[in-house]
């Protein structure tokens, strides 16, 4: 590294490697009194900075041809993660070309990134106190939370955040330690493993198909990955649960990554009533030290199961023996910005490292996947039954083509929705757009409010009386008159899950409606209230967003309605129809999952499209099977590799001019195909003008070889210093 000035020891110090959070493709010298371990965390002077970097070795002074400055402190005796992590990060980083630098602090909570001690900090826990062990639990009939709270804390002590977790009141603890039947000590965790396996509730009697697929990932001479496809409501869960039992029994332990943080929850009280072991959660909800803990009881061993988000791939354990990755088609397992990394891929990695089994779960698998069984690299397991007395679903499409509609329903589904209410049963209405409606219109001129920093229009929010950007998040009052001719004609223009909910309120005034969306979910806890409130039925009409879709369990929705499918049908995006299948698929899945037959309505301008004819009625799979075929003709994902540079800048021409400077460098090569530079879909996004490149490769390791050899002169081109650019192996997203 450029130093202002050098070490004046630096001849008789040590010299050691560092990688240090920026994002710049090389390591940094440093000198230093003692040589730590590789792995260690140290403090460094950069620039103007002081950063956490990792050692990864040490060199001799001659060997070094930087000017050095000296470690500031070496906060780490010994490797902060454990070797198969350290390893799946290097890996991580040399696959997806980011600096390692900032992919090894990725693997880290936020605390251990700032320097923190990897260690646990004494915190308050809550107990019965004698009065609270004596007290007739009947006693506290009248305060249902009080009593389920107090026979917890007589089973032993908690800490808040496993009160939080376990989604007890906080009003019922407080009245508890107001009645002095708990009290609040200081509680220091200890590192030592305290767990033996045991079952909290009996296993449910598996049928043939979930049977054959628990012995099956038991009986494997060898660890490999499972694709688990199972139609929704089919019982995924239970083989999940019954093949971790397996693991736990022998003392091992079993990470669980689920796409969505509003399913970790669910998931965990699933666990809890089953085992009656630790378990911890971890996802970016959690406070910081909240998640140091949590890691910390992995990497210690004091949890046996462990539930997360996709950055929990990087969770050390002490034993690892499972790796499940619930609804793996999910795109929300992707990383969409800086280190672009895939979670359920990673998980793959990891388990061949580590010789575990990977348990891939869907009832609509991603078309990788589907290939990776079709090349034998993933053993097949189906479902293709509902569990219990389920049946499968209906589908009824309607052709709402020159047919009025008031707020996107069309009086087919207003009749069938009457139908289903009046018989005690509970509907869902599907729309994947919040607010009011999409657009603000000028009805007198036609002028559209239009977002001051991208190339989108403002999102109309009624009830806080806004304009929002739903991508950079600008915000405005709503305007009384037309910025253009100054009428007050404006109108809502489409249709959004706020003006659905007061148009079915109407249409249903005996019926009360639930909103579920970003926007009705924000305050703390308020998803986990919606969904109980949802699974009791004490709403009979639910309104709501992508969010509702994902492995949530109504049993009393008997009709699911999707108003708005037409966009993915022609959009140009090439996973549209892959997505839009998923998505109709796992949506219609909501629908009769107790012994009721459900009915899922389809909304659609083309009822004969190709596609959406091919998936009602022949099924995800052979649905997924055609489109694997046009993928092939087109050598798309999974059959070619791509990769995607992005470059942004406040003027469009120097974007486009990075990108053709990248384009330039690139070696040509007969099976590498360059597209580009292109604008993306949405050009202008928070005052930057955003261009695309895409390589398109047939062989991975061709694709790899390429970026390899290029990207260290393409980093000194001068055109992208005057931009932001990156680069996306095995993009997802091409908005």
């Amino acid at each position: 590294m450029n130093a202002a000035s050098a070490n004046p020891e630096s001849a008789t110090s040590n010299v050691i490697q560092v990688a240090v959070p920026v994002p710049l493709g090389r390591l940094f010298d440093y000198d230093c009194s003692t040589v730590p371990a590789v792995g260690a965390r140290v403090q460094v002077p950069f620039g103007s900075r002081q950063l956490v970097g990792f050692c990864m070795g040490s060199i001799t002074p001659e060997a070094s041809e930087y000017k050095r400055k000296a470690v500031s402190k070496i906060i780490d005796q010994q490797a902060v993660l454990s070797e198969p992590v350290w390893q799946l990060l290097q890996w991580a980083a040399e696959y997806y070309h980011h600096p390692l630098g900032e992919v090894l602090a990725h693997g880290l909570p936020v605390l251990l990134r700032q320097g923190e001690a990897a260690s646990y900090q004494t915190t308050q826990a809550y107990r019965a106190t004698a009065a609270g062990q004596a007290l007739e639990l009947n006693d506290l009939r009248n305060a249902r939370q009080q009593q389920r709270l107090l026979a917890a804390l007589r089973a032993g002590p908690l800490l808040r955040r496993d009160i939080v977790a376990q989604e007890f009141s906080l009003s019922a603890l407080k009245a508890l330690q107001d009645k002095a039947l708990i009290e609040v000590f200081q509680h220091q965790p200890s590192a030592e493993r305290d767990w033996t396996f045991a079952i909290g509730s009996e296993p449910l009697q598996l049928n043939p198909e979930q049977a054959l697929a628990v012995a099956a990932i038991g009986a494997a001479q060898r660890p490999q990955p499972y694709l688990l496809e199972g139609v929704t409501g089919s019982g995924k869960t239970e083989v999940y649960l019954q093949a971790m039992a397996e693991v736990l029994r022998k003392g091992k332990q079993v990470l669980v990554i689920v796409p969505e943080i509003g399913l970790t929850p669910q998931t965990l009280r699933r666990f809890q009533k089953r085992f009656a072991v630790p378990i911890v959660m971890l996802h970016s909800a959690l406070s910081d030290r909240e998640r140091l803990d949590a890691w910390l009881d992995a990497r210690d061993g004091a949890a046996a199961i462990v539930i997360g988000t996709r950055s929990a791939i990087f969770t050390p354990f002490s034993q690892l023996g499972m790796i499940i990755i619930d609804e793996e088609h999910d795109s929300s397992l992707k990383q969409q910005e800086g280190f672009r990394y895939h979670a359920r891929d990673l998980a793959i990695v990891r388990g061949q490292k580590e010789q575990v089994p990977v348990i891939l779960g869907s009832a609509t698998p991603s078309l990788e996947s589907i290939n990776n069984v079709a090349q034998k690299r993933y053993a097949h397991l189906q479902l293709t039954q509902r569990a219990g007395a389920a049946r499968p679903t209906r589908h009824m499409v309607v052709d709402i083509k020159q047919m009025p509609l008031k707020a996107g329903l069309s009086v087919p589904l207003i009749e069938r929705m009457r139908e289903e209410l009046a018989r005690g049963q509970q509907v869902l209405v599907f729309i994947n757009r919040r607010g009011f409606a999409p657009a603000l219109l000028c009805h007198e001129c036609g002028w559209l409010a239009q977002c001051r920093r991208c190339d989108a229009y403002y999102t109309v929010h009624q009830r806080q009386q806004q304009l929002q950007c739903h991508h950079c998040g600008d915000q405005q009052r709503l305007p009384v008159q037309c910025h253009d001719c100054g009428s007050t004609q404006l109108v809502g223009r489409g249709v959004g899950t706020e003006q659905l909910e007061q148009t079915l309120t109407e249409l249903f005034p005996d019926y009360p409606v639930l909103r579920i969306d970003r926007d009705s979910t924000r305050r703390k806890g308020s998803l986990q209230k919606h969904l109980a409130d949802a699974t009791e039925n004490k709403f009979p009409i639910l309104v709501g967003t992508q969010m509702i879709a994902k492995g949530h369990h109504f049993p009393h929705v008997t009709l699911v309605a999707m108003l708005d499918i037409d966009g993915a049908l022609y959009s140009s995006d090439f996973r549209a129809a892959e997505r839009l299948g998923q998505l109709i698929t796992q949506v219609a899945g909501r629908a009769g999952r107790a012994s009721a037959l459900g009915t899922v309505v389809l909304q659609t301008h083309h009822p004969e499209h190709d596609l959406l004819q091919d998936l009602i009625h022949n099924g995800y799979a052979a649905f997924a099977r055609s489109l694997l075929q046009e993928r092939q003709l087109t050598q798309l994902p999974p059959f070619g590799q791509l990769a995607l540079f992005r470059a942004e800048a406040h003027e469009a021409q120097h974007a486009q001019a990075a990108l053709q400077a990248i384009a330039d460098q690139l070696p040509h090569h007969p099976e590498l195909m360059v597209l580009g530079p292109m604008p993306a879909v949405m050009e202008r996004r928070a005052g930057r003008y955003r261009y695309q490149l895409l390589l398109q490769c047939q062989q991975r390791g061709l694709r790899q070889q390429l970026l390899q050899h290029s990207l260290p002169k393409l980093q000194q081109l001068p055109e992208l210093r005057r931009v932001r650019w990156s680069l996306d192996v095995d993009p997802q997203d091409f908005s």
